[in-house]
């Protein structure tokens, strides 16, 4: 079983920053997509960010970018987000999620089987 928990959530003001971390357990795959979705009260989740082992591609919404990195440490079996430049309107919650035995790695979260149970990011 697939296990995923973020943290690193929390209260920041408009243009701080706050890195969010993922854990994952439970499994070892030769390829995999891990990536960062977020919601808001009342909007579909979206992605936010991916990134792909085999070649480490990433992947972002163009909301983000620029603002945002996710980085990976393979050995340690952690997917990270840095945001920068935080907005009001990145204000959701933040879930991390997993694409195993894959070739294919992006922002379609109707692809990704696995998910944390999501961190709370509030920019005010």
């Amino acid at each position: 079983h697939v296990q995923l928990v973020e943290s690193g959530g929390g209260s920041v003001q408009a243009g701080g920053s706050l890195k969010l971390s993922c854990a994952a357990s439970g499994y070892r795959y030769a390829s995999y997509c891990m990536g960062w979705f977020r919601q808001a009260p009342g909007k579909e989740r979206e992605g936010v960010a991916a990134i792909y082992n085999s070649g480490g591609d990433t992947y972002y919404a163009g909301s983000v970018k620029g603002r945002f990195t996710i980085t990976q440490d393979n050995a340690k079996n952690m997917v990270y987000l840095q945001m920068n430049s935080l907005k009001p309107e990145d204000t959701a919650m933040y879930y991390c999620a997993a694409r195993v035995t894959t070739t294919w790695c992006g922002l379609d979260r109707g692809r990704f089987a696995y998910w944390g149970q999501g961190t709370q990011v509030t920019v005010s």
